[in-house]
């Protein structure tokens, strides 16, 4: 029986957008699994709770086999290990993205050179898309319909009292 490939998908994502659901459901054509790894993220004063990310993440991905979401606020290699991920799957949009990515790849491999970066581009009608531009509109009052899931565009509203 052949071993179980399990990526690990790090983020805030707050909230989901339809560019990371484009991720998860590609990792998921070279993984067997992809851990969706929820971090707290105190820089970026997120506007959705973990327990809200979590479940918007749960709504939205729930019929992919092999997808889950859990919080994480550890060392990513740590966690990943304790995941038995053979690999840390990261998103890049520009190149303004690599940069900083960069940085954190080869970080991770000195702390765990067992454990992969892969870095995936997110297709081309979300290469422009994030989950701050998402909030952006939204707190506006501007349409994210098909840039999130309909659950997010839902909760989106709730948090801006949108109508």
């Amino acid at each position: 029986m052949a071993e179980t490939k399990t990526a690990i998908y790090p983020g805030t994502f707050d909230p989901i957008t339809n560019g990371h659901i484009d991720l998860i459901t590609r990792t998921l054509k070279i993984f067997d699994r992809v851990v969706i790894a929820v971090a707290p993220s105190r820089k970026k004063h997120p506007l959705f709770t973990m327990e809200e990310r979590i479940s918007l993440i749960k709504n939205s991905v729930g019929d992919f086999n092999g997808a889950s979401a859990e919080p994480f606020g550890s060392l990513l290699v740590d966690y990943a290990r304790e995941k038995q991920s053979v690999a840390i799957v990261r998103g890049l949009r520009a190149v303004s993205d690599f940069d900083y990515e960069l940085q954190m790849a080869l970080i991770n491999r000195h702390l765990d050179a067992d454990i992969e970066t892969v870095f995936m581009m997110p297709s081309q009608e979300y290469i422009f898309l994030s989950s701050t531009v998402v909030k952006e509109i939204a707190s506006f009052g501007g349409s994210v319909r098909g840039l999130v899931p309909p659950v997010v565009e839902d909760a989106l509203k709730e948090k801006f009292k949108i109508r």
